[in-house]
């Protein structure tokens, strides 16, 4: 072969050599990103051409369904509810993706998951039309709707949550604000409106306030500062001071109780049932920042992985770098941030004898035809106990006595509520501005089935005159009663 021969097919060689890499780059390697990209039509079409799989409640109510279109795409998405349970379903949207459970839980919905292989197969022997699986989810439809009646009928911007502390499972995720899935799930420009209306809303409708935006607790953090104390020995009768207020170490702020008011008790227990804030602020510099940490971890807080399937915001303690920030950090101020659901964390936790459960949406995914593919199995959320189960049982002597002082609506002795409430100041001119109003607690306190957590944004309609009691306490026992038949 001469060498202009043999310069041609070496340069053949290196042109195949280049488009087979090119070829393999992008069937392999960019395969993924040219699926999901959103301009790409032909996906669109073929996940329309399929029935997308439902998200179910245990009851069997169809929170997120499917209707024959008479379009290109053969099917519309619809969401009964919608606004009750956006915070849970998300959204499918032709123009703008997926959000929510429609975005974590995708894969089985769409059919694609590994789990269905089976199905899939089976599907294209028989010429059967393919379908997606189904979500069960472990909400419990009268929690949520009680929690988010009271929330929009007060007009109130928040979270609730409810779980079961045995389990982990979730039972209520409310969010308001809402907003509505169903108006982005059309086919017309309507849903370009919808969207465009929802993310310039200053309320910010489609933020999942539940497991997405982290506040200061407030009173409801002394939960773990009472654990930590109980773990270093200090019991339910031990003295403590009934000052009105405190000076914090290393500086000339004075830290007060709510009001600035004398504590009506002078015991550990009395001060966690009249929530006041010079004694919890004492034990958190006395216990010091490593104790306090290693208990709020073992509560769960500080988790960066944690999903419920959907991602998880990170609470934290901050940094307890000093004296002065222990004081604040131990009343749930200062850097303090936790989400609404660590919040019903930090009772269930105590409800379950003191170990953590980790957090739980789905309970089974289901095939097409609602048989069970998996189930989910409670799992713990830090393998360390929180409190041991006698500390747990003291707690829950203590928060019972805490309900018993503590106002608002809906009060119910048949309930047996263990609370704690929390009013925590918030924005750079704190004594001015509405603070968040906290409620967390459990029932029955002798065998628990449920704990939630409520906030209330700056004051709810209450103002400066906002406390837990006043505003959130009324919507946990109206969830509390909603599960347990009381209400």
């Amino acid at each position: 072969m001469n060498t202009p021969l043999r310069k041609v097919g070496m340069a053949m060689l290196v042109m195949i050599v280049l488009l087979l890499a090119n070829d393999t780059y992008i069937q392999v390697v960019k395969a993924d990103a040219y699926r999901t990209d959103s301009r790409n039509q032909r996906v669109l079409y073929d996940e329309y051409s399929r029935q997308r799989g439902q998200i179910v409640t245990p009851d069997g109510t169809v929170l997120a369904g499917v209707q024959a279109s008479n379009d290109k795409f053969k099917f519309t998405r619809t969401y009964t509810d919608g606004p009750m349970y956006a915070p849970v379903t998300g959204f499918y949207s032709i123009n703008y993706g997926a959000g929510g459970l429609e975005r974590t839980e995708d894969d089985v919905l769409n059919g694609s998951d590994p789990r269905l292989f089976v199905r899939r197969l089976s599907d294209m022997i028989t010429g059967r039309d393919p379908r997606g699986g189904n979500v069960k989810l472990t909400i419990d439809p009268k929690v949520q709707k009680a929690a988010y009646d009271l929330m929009t009928q007060r007009g109130y911007t928040g979270a609730v949550v409810a779980m079961e502390p045995k389990t982990g499972r979730i039972l209520a995720m409310v969010s308001t604000p809402s907003y509505d899935p169903n108006k982005l799930a059309v086919h017309t420009q309507d849903q370009t409106t919808a969207y465009t209306q929802y993310s310039k809303d200053p309320k910010n409708p489609m933020l999942n306030r539940a497991i997405s935006e982290t506040y200061p607790p407030g009173s409801t953090f002394k939960l773990v500062t009472g654990s930590a104390a109980l773990a270093d020995g200090i019991g339910p009768d031990t003295p403590v001071s009934n000052a009105p207020n405190v000076k914090l170490p290393g500086t000339n702020t004075t830290l007060e109780n709510y009001g600035g008011e004398t504590c009506p008790g002078t015991t550990f227990k009395e001060a966690l049932a009249h929530s006041c804030n010079v004694p919890f602020a004492t034990f958190a510099g006395q216990l010091g920042a490593d104790k306090m940490k290693a208990t709020a971890a073992n509560f769960g807080i500080g988790q960066n992985n944690l999903a419920v399937p959907m991602k998880v915001a990170t609470s934290t303690v901050g940094a307890l770098d000093s004296q002065g920030a222990l004081y604040q950090s131990g009343i749930g101020q200062r850097d303090v941030r936790i989400t609404p659901l660590q919040d019903c964390i930090l009772s269930a936790t105590v409800a379950n004898g003191g170990m953590a459960m980790k957090p739980q949406l789905v309970q089974s995914i289901l095939a097409p035809d609602l048989s069970t593919i998996e189930d989910t199995e409670p799992e713990q959320l830090t393998g360390t106990p929180a409190l041991t189960s006698a500390n747990a049982a003291i707690m829950t002597d203590m928060m019972i006595a805490s309900e018993s002082f503590t106002a608002g609506g809906g009060k119910n002795p048949a309930l047996k509520i263990a609370s704690k409430t929390g009013t925590a100041e918030h924005g750079t001119d704190s004594k001015n501005t509405p603070p968040h109003a906290w409620y967390t607690a459990f029932a029955p306190s002798d065998n628990p089935q449920i704990a939630v957590s409520v906030i209330v944004e700056s004051g709810g309609n209450r103002g400066l005159a906002a406390t837990g009691g006043s505003v959130a306490a009324e919507i946990g026992r109206a969830a509390i009663a909603a599960h347990l038949g009381g209400g």
